[in-house]
């Protein structure tokens, strides 16, 4: 078993997750935290059935992240 980064973000609407660092675009979604982290872990085991354990690879390893913000 992997372990992946992930991003959730909190709109009005629901939650929406991604993964870091995988090639591709697989998003999840959902009303809560817990069901956009449970959509996205489908999406992420669909997209390694679908496209194969190299789209899962991440190279170089996400070691951490941050978010920031700045005024333009």
């Amino acid at each position: 078993m992997k372990q992946y980064k992930i991003i959730v973000e909190k709109h009005p609407d629901g939650y929406v997750a991604y993964p870091l660092g995988i090639k591709g675009v697989v998003v999840g979604e959902g009303d809560t935290y817990e069901e956009a982290l449970a959509d996205i872990k489908s999406a992420i085991k669909f997209h390694l059935e679908t496209f194969g354990k190299k789209a899962l690879e991440i190279e170089p390893a996400v070691l951490e992240a941050f978010i920031a913000e700045t005024r333009i």
